[in-house]
């Protein structure tokens, strides 16, 4: 390995305790993190300067939110199920608005 590599490589992580931290483990997380996946999967977050949409993706992350809710189903506050039920809906709105607005093949 060369130096500047090296010098490189501590320069990236000079910086890793300034990390900011990591928020809780919760049910509301998780419903947040595959919401804002499949609104990338959809490109409707760039990331990585990606936008196109990848359907399958997106279907697959919308899946896991429906199963969730079903396994979960009488188990969740008030404020647990509304988020989760309009995260799905949103969504699955989302998904169909994204697949109209492409051009037919």
């Amino acid at each position: 390995m060369s130096e500047e590599y090296i010098v490189a490589q501590a320069k990236l992580h000079e910086n890793d305790d300034v990390r900011p931290e990591l928020p809780p483990a919760d049910f509301d997380f998780l419903v947040y993190s595959l919401r804002l996946q499949t609104e990338m999967s959809l490109g409707l977050l760039p990331f990585n300067g990606q936008t196109k949409p990848d359907f399958e993706t997106a279907r697959h992350h919308i899946d896991l939110l429906a199963m969730l809710q079903a396994k979960t189903r009488g188990n969740l506050t008030d404020e647990e199920q509304r988020s989760l039920d309009l995260s799905l809906m949103e969504l699955r709105f989302r998904f169909v608005q994204v697949k109209d607005s492409l051009p037919k093949a």
